[in-house]
């Protein structure tokens, strides 16, 4: 058994770091973005049903020009900036919660949709996306003769 002197000057200087630690990661921790490092990330819901996959994203205040769908290499990327609106100098504004800035989001598709097959609708702030399926390989069946 090996005998270690006690030394509270070693748990302090550990309790330190610790501390340390967990401040500079909170301040220095981006306020409002994304993991993905954008100015804004809009939400999206994704919904498989029997013949497709469809994606659903909020991107309120946009024009259909400032979105950009591109099906490529097996993949689905959505990009886009939405502006910042001009704001008056007079108005003393308290609180600012709308996002703007530029965003991109990229979803691996499945091995069974169609990238020939891909449509976008953009209506009301919401744009949707939907992918078909292909036609799955029917399982084949041989007839097993009894001799």
């Amino acid at each position: 058994m090996t005998l270690v002197r006690y030394n509270p000057k070693r748990v302090v200087s550990s309790v330190d770091r610790d501390f340390d630690t967990v401040f500079d990661s909170f301040f220095k921790a981006p306020v409002f973005r994304s993991e993905y490092n954008c100015d804004f990330m809009p939400r999206i819901d994704i919904v498989e049903e029997k013949d497709s996959i469809s994606l659903q994203i909020e991107l309120p205040g946009m024009k259909k020009d400032e979105i950009k769908v591109v099906v490529e290499d097996g993949a689905l990327t959505v990009s886009g900036e939405r502006k910042q609106e001009t704001r008056d100098e007079d108005t003393n504004y308290i609180r600012v919660e709308r996002d703007h800035g530029s965003f991109s989001r990229s979803f691996t598709l499945p091995e069974n949709i169609d990238s020939e097959r891909v449509s976008a609708e953009y209506k009301d702030g919401l744009l949707h996306i939907t992918m078909q399926k292909t036609e799955k390989a029917k399982p084949k069946e041989i007839a097993v003769e009894i001799k």
